[in-house]
């Protein structure tokens, strides 16, 4: 079991997967080349694919995790995860998880305001019946954390009952968008009926970490082959993302003073 409590493994979270993205998506997204580069190299470091439901069952119940595992993980719904990302991890076998932001998906709940070419219905019941697992990502992609209560669970709920209603089968994973959230999103997320949920944070996952803030490391367009290799191998993580915390710790002071602002303004309406 202490095994168990101190594995650390790396859950990569992707976003788009495309030659030629919009600017809003670019700096996050990756090319089909690079994407089937990355994989092969797991494949050729022995490193072994598991869902997101799978990682989270085994450190509730304390089963072995298969040898050297790792996650991979996409954001959103961009098209190109059926396009690119699809056959490459079938020709390995690897299963994947993607989160979808339901008003972003090409179809009847659509809000009009994707950033880039997103999946429609029909995609994302072709990746489910591949083995990708789909979980929610919320309705519209807000800052849950900057929500009102009702508008918070209507993200949660809404984003749930879509995609159990399209799929056919009940979403168990979630992942926060922009990886924001605190205590009462978590505690949302918990009882919308959600097993467990995804953050950021640049860090490898560990079981004390909590299954409702597992942490990931962002795979990108400037990511080379020997950066991709040390997240792989859960190397140098801290060094890697250095420039990204300093960024986040600032922001972070920003979004509080705006909460407290907002909260000041709300007791006084």
């Amino acid at each position: 079991m202490a095994e168990q409590d101190d594995a650390r493994v790396p859950v990569l979270m992707y976003h788009a997967v495309a030659a030629d993205p919009n600017d809003a998506t670019r700096a996050l997204s990756v090319t089909p080349e690079a994407f089937a580069e990355q994989l092969a190299a797991i494949a050729d470091r022995g490193l072994t694919p598991v869902g997101t439901a799978e990682l989270a069952a085994a450190w509730r119940s304390g089963r072995p995790l298969p040898r050297r595992p790792v996650l991979i993980t996409f954001d959103d719904g961009y098209e190109g995860v059926h396009r690119h990302a699809l056959p490459a991890l079938a020709k390995h076998g690897f299963p994947a998880t993607l989160f979808v932001s339901t008003g972003w998906l090409r179809g009847p709940y659509e809000t009009g305001d994707a950033p880039d070419t997103m999946l429609d219905w029909d995609q994302v019941r072709e990746l489910a019946a591949a083995g990708v697992e789909i979980g929610g990502h919320s309705h519209t992609h807000p800052q849950l954390d900057q929500l009102g209560e009702e508008r918070l669970r209507f993200e949660l709920i809404h984003c749930k009952e879509i995609v159990s209603d399209q799929l056919g089968t009940v979403p168990a994973s979630f992942a926060y968008p922009y990886g924001y959230s605190d205590r009462r999103v978590r505690r949302a997320v918990r009882e919308t009926g959600y097993g467990q949920a995804l953050a950021v944070g640049n860090g490898l996952a560990r079981r004390a970490q909590g299954p409702y803030a597992l942490r990931r490391v962002t795979v990108r367009r400037r990511t080379g082959p020997e950066e991709f290799a040390r997240l792989i191998e859960g190397r140098a993580i801290a060094r890697t993302f250095a420039g990204d915390r300093a960024l986040t710790k600032g922001y972070a002071v920003l979004r509080r003073m705006r909460q407290a602002r907002g909260r000041v303004l709300g007791a006084g309406a």
